[in-house]
C-alpha cells in the first residue's frame, strides 16, 4: 500500500482535490468506498468539501498513469500529459530534460529532450517561436468572436501564484498575444481553439477569464458558482497540437503532432 500526503491549495470537493494528483474519478470513488482517504487525520467515506491548508492523506495500491507516449525518437520524447502532475515532476520521473511546460491540471502534448544538445536547440526554438502551440478549451458562456488575435498585458504575482491581465501596459507587465477561434458556441458554453504566441504563465486561463469567459473547471481564475455548476473534474484545457519549424533536430523538423481530447471527439469538428 502506498501513501501520499498533500495540503489543499483552495476550497474544493475532496474528489476534485485527489484527482488533481493524477487519480481518475473511479479511483477516488473506490478510495472513498474503502475509506482510504483521510482529511486532517480522519477517515472519510463520502465526497465532502475541503478547505485551504487541510491535509489530505490517500492510500493506494498503484501509481496513477501520468502520460501516454506519442512519439519516441533518438533525441526527443513527446507525451500526452495527464492532469495532476507538474511538467518538471514528470521530467524527473522520466529522467529527461523539460523544454516547455503545461500547468499541473492542463493536459496535452509535452516534449522532453533526451540530450543537453537537444534541450538547448528546443529551448531556443520555443523562444524564437519556431514551435507553434495549439490548445482546445471549453469556456463559460457564449463566445461569438470567430477568429481574432487578442493582445493584452500580463503581470505575474508570484506570492499569490497567479497572474493579472490588463488591457494597457503597466509597470512590470509583459505583452501577450492569444489567437482565438470559435469552433462551437451556445449560451451555456463555447468550444475554442487557441494558439499562443510565445506563452507566459497561466496566459490562456487568465486571458480568457479577463475576456469574461473563464475555462470550465478552472478553480483559480473562474467563478466559484460556475465551478460548482459545471461539476468538471478538472479544467477543460488541452494542448492538442504542436507544429515544429526548422528547429535543428531532424526527427522533428517540419513535423506536426496532434492528439484529440475526449471532450471534443464526438463533435465531428475539423481540427
Amino acid at each position: 500500500m502506498n501513501k501520499k500526503d498533500f495540503n489543499v491549495d483552495s476550497a474544493k470537493m475532496v474528489i476534485d482535490a485527489v484527482m488533481e494528483h493524477g487519480f481518475s474519478y473511479n479511483d477516488v470513488l473506490k478510495m472513498l468506498r474503502l475509506k482510504d482517504i483521510r482529511v486532517n487525520g480522519v477517515k472519510i467515506s463520502q465526497n465532502q468539501m475541503v478547505t485551504e491548508n487541510d491535509i489530505v492523506a490517500i492510500f493506494y495500491r498503484e501509481e496513477p498513469k501520468f502520460f501516454d507516449v506519442v512519439f519516441d525518437g533518438e533525441e526527443t520524447l513527446i507525451v500526452c500529459k495527464k492532469a495532476g502532475i507538474e511538467t518538471e515532476e514528470l521530467a524527473k520521473r522520466l529522467n529527461l530534460y523539460p523544454v516547455h511546460r503545461l500547468d499541473r491540471n492542463t493536459e496535452g502534448l509535452v516534449i522532453f529532450a533526451k540530450t543537453t544538445i537537444a534541450q538547448k536547440l528546443l529551448e531556443k526554438a520555443f523562444k524564437s517561436h519556431l514551435v507553434r502551440k495549439f490548445y482546445l478549451t471549453e469556456v463559460v458562456g457564449e463566445f461569438e468572436v470567430y477568429d481574432k488575435l487578442f493582445t493584452a498585458y500580463l503581470v505575474k504575482d508570484a506570492e499569490r501564484s497567479l497572474v493579472k491581465i490588463y488591457d494597457k501596459k503597466r509597470e512590470n507587465s509583459k505583452k501577450i498575444e492569444t489567437k482565438i477561434s470559435t469552433l462551437k458556441h451556445s449560451p451555456t458554453s463555447s468550444l475554442l481553439k487557441v494558439e499562443i504566441i510565445g506563452g507566459k504563465t497561466h496566459q490562456i486561463r487568465a486571458h480568457l477569464a479577463h475576456l469574461g469567459h473563464a475555462i470550465i473547471g478552472d478553480g483559480k481564475y473562474g467563478k466559484r458558482e460556475d465551478y460548482k455548476r459545471f461539476k468538471c473534474k478538472h479544467q477543460k484545457l488541452f494542448a492538442y497540437k504542436l507544429i515544429f519549424g526548422n528547429v535543428g533536430i531532424a526527427e522533428l523538423d517540419g513535423k506536426e503532432f496532434k492528439v484529440i481530447p475526449d471532450f471534443v471527439k464526438d463533435l465531428k469538428i475539423m481540427l
